[in-house]
């Protein structure tokens, strides 16, 4: 479909015990998710104020000098977490490195989890700023990450309904899922806007599906299938759900992973959240029942989740590219 908007979902049932309010919405989800690849939701359960609480520490963060926030560079850790200068990360590798700041926490195994060393690389520790330097930066980051956790879980339900799957299918994949939560900072950008080097550059995300919180600063594009760029300007209130790899591929492409990308010409500083949720690491990423039939086998040979998600990880860091060569 050549869409021209991206529609609103109403997501109150999931927070609900009526199945055929649940059917109803699982109805739209599909519609929106193998039509377009994006949909907003609104009435989610996420308090406004967390959300405006969380937006506020980003300004703080990255106000910091860059020397606090090298110290915490994603160099130094195993999982992606901490901090990545502007330009260092490259989503569209036609292009000349995105034009943001960010800064990462991902699920972080409790210290008696046996295997913890193990998979660091996929739940290690996190880094965190200094707390002298920002009191209360760390409790709200997690407060939110915590909330948006609990999202995804009843997404990851929506989702199953919407694919005539029972509604607790993707329970077990899901229970210690690779789960990346950042905090954005696009500078605005002037004049001639050279579209090698934007906000972000064109990309898919890699993951099942990301939860986008935007300010107000309108940034976020979606390319439609006549590759017109539509906007996805902010909604207060709402939530931005996009379709990611993985979950484009566990549906055999019914699901459309779509292309995305941000420009930030207001005039002002861009703060956006997303949180990138996927399944557990060793999850095998395969054509799920419902989306094969002898007219449509699988289109991809299975994947594990970690090693798919750290090869796009490894293709978009240039701290990884110097890391893998020799």
């Amino acid at each position: 479909m050549a869409f021209e908007e991206i529609p609103i979902i109403d997501f109150a049932p999931m927070l609900g015990a009526d199945t055929g309010a649940k059917l109803a919405l699982a109805a739209e989800l599909r519609h929106a998710c193998t039509e377009i690849g994006f949909f907003y939701i609104k009435n989610h359960g996420v308090a406004q104020t967390l959300i405006d609480a969380t937006f506020a520490e980003c300004p703080r963060f990255f106000g910091l000098p860059l020397a606090e926030k090298m110290a915490i560079h994603v160099r130094h850790s195993l999982n992606n977490s901490g901090y990545t200068p502007l330009l260092e990360e490259n989503t569209d590798p036609t292009a000349k490195g995105d034009l943001h700041e960010a800064f990462d926490i991902a699920h972080e195994l409790p210290e008696t989890e046996p295997d913890r060393e193990q998979v660091a690389r996929y739940y290690g520790a996190n880094q965190w700023p200094d707390a002298g330097v920002l009191p209360g930066f760390r409790a709200t980051i997690e407060s939110y990450y915590s909330a948006m956790h609990s999202l995804g879980r009843r997404l990851f339900s929506a989702f199953a309904l919407a694919l005539d799957l029972p509604e607790d299918y993707f329970v077990p994949l899901t229970n210690r899922p690779t789960a990346v939560m950042r905090i954005v900072a696009y500078p605005s950008q002037s004049g001639v806007i050279d579209p090698q080097q934007i906000g972000i550059g064109a990309h898919s995300d890699y993951e099942c599906f990301t939860i986008l919180a935007q300010e107000a600063v309108p940034a976020l594009q979606v390319r439609n299938q006549q590759g017109t760029w539509i906007d996805a300007p902010p909604i207060r209130g709402t939530f931005v759900i996009n379709i990611g790899d993985q979950m484009a591929r566990w549906t055999n492409d019914i699901f459309a992973s779509t292309l995305h990308r941000a420009v930030n010409t207001s005039g002002r500083a861009r703060y956006s959240i997303p949180f990138f949720l996927g399944s557990n690491h060793d999850t095998l990423i395969a054509a799920l029942p419902s989306c094969v039939s002898a007219d449509r086998p699988p289109k991809y040979p299975p994947v594990r989740a970690g090693d798919y998600v750290q090869s796009r990880f490894d293709a978009t860091y240039a701290h990884r590219q110097e890391t893998a060569t020799p």
